[in-house]
């Protein structure tokens, strides 16, 4: 899995991509990662305020990772047609 991600609505896209292709409900997501299943509703939603810290737990019960690179030059809608 390669997906970009830009803001907080397209990271919880990923997460709620990644959550039910393998089969998990919210609540069993919250229970990996330490959370409320409203926290995992919440991050799927592409809530702002949702710390770092949380998005890194549930990135980490999904066996996925964070990654920082340069930014490409696509233009803003070319991301959201991905989503």
């Amino acid at each position: 899995m390669n997906d970009l991600a830009r803001t907080p609505r397209q990271i919880g896209n990923l997460i709620r991509r990644t959550r039910k292709k393998r089969g998990l409900a919210q609540t069993r997501l919250g229970q990996l990662a330490g959370l409320r299943q409203e926290t995992i509703s919440l991050i799927e939603t592409g809530n702002p305020a949702t710390k770092l810290e949380t998005i890194l737990a549930v990135l980490a019960a999904l066996d996925l990772e964070f990654r920082i690179g340069a930014r490409t030059k696509s233009d803003a809608a070319d991301i959201e047609d991905i989503f």
